[in-house]
């Protein structure tokens, strides 16, 4: 990766660490919310760099990621891993309560 390139849109970094299986997917995430150094940005387009921290909920958990490249494609779950460092990685403890339909 080039230097020059310091910086990419939130939902294409979400797919390319592999969070969601299609831009798409990241995009609908991005709707939902997602904080940005913890300022709440509901925007796909949104620009994200190393250093930032992202919390947002997927499944049952609140993830909490901190950006550690930008990364050039979409490759194997191995290269996508070292995209980021998880802050809070999901435990059973941590997981929200699920929805019980009476």
């Amino acid at each position: 990766m080039t230097e020059l390139k310091a910086k990419i849109r939130l939902d294409k970094w979400l797919w390319h660490a592999r969070f969601v299986k299609t831009r798409s997917l990241a995009a609908k995430l991005c709707d939902g919310g997602i904080r940005i150094d913890g300022k709440l940005v509901a925007k796909a387009g949104a620009t994200v760099r190393p250093g930032q921290v992202l919390t947002f909920a997927l499944g049952r958990h609140v993830r909490v990621i901190e950006l550690v490249a930008i990364g050039e494609r979409r490759g194997p779950a191995e290269e996508a891993r070292t995209l980021y460092r998880d802050l809070a990685p999901p435990t059973i403890e941590t997981a929200l309560p699920m929805d019980i339909p009476f």
